[in-house]
């Protein structure tokens, strides 16, 4: 049997900082590596803080998940990052305007340091293809 395994790069979100790629598809599953609130040609971080940050970095989730053929509502589960948790409400509201109904499974964690001395960092595991809702 054989599997599908794609690297995904696109000039839409930040170039990779490190030995990694911006995200992987294997088979129906996109894999997304940890986003941070960077303008896109600087990869220098936005200013204003936790808030600003969130809204970049998942601005540039929604663009990476686009060139994946993916979007927010496949989305399955995200791993939030935080330098800080005093930005956890901070972080939250600007997620909500994204993920504004069926969330995804999270994990959100405080961390000693983020790379570029960020304040958020923001990863996802997203399906390709047609998803269809089911409620359990």
């Amino acid at each position: 049997m054989a599997y599908v395994r794609k690297i995904i790069s696109t000039k839409k979100c930040p170039k990779a900082l490190a030995p990694y790629n911006q995200a992987v598809i294997g088979e129906h599953t996109v894999y997304c590596s940890g986003l941070l609130g960077l303008e896109l040609e600087s990869l220098q971080l936005v200013e204003g803080g936790a808030a600003a940050q969130t809204t970049k970095a998942l601005e540039h989730l929604v663009n990476l998940l686009e060139e994946c053929g993916s979007c927010i509502a496949n989305v399955v589960k995200t791993t939030v990052l935080l330098a800080d948790m005093n930005d956890y409400a901070a972080v939250n509201d600007e997620y909500k305007r994204v993920f504004s109904s069926n969330f995804p499974a999270r994990t959100c964690y405080a961390v000693s340091k983020l790379p570029l001395g960020a304040a958020v960092e923001i990863e996802a595991i997203a399906l390709t293809g047609a998803v269809v809702q089911v409620s359990a």
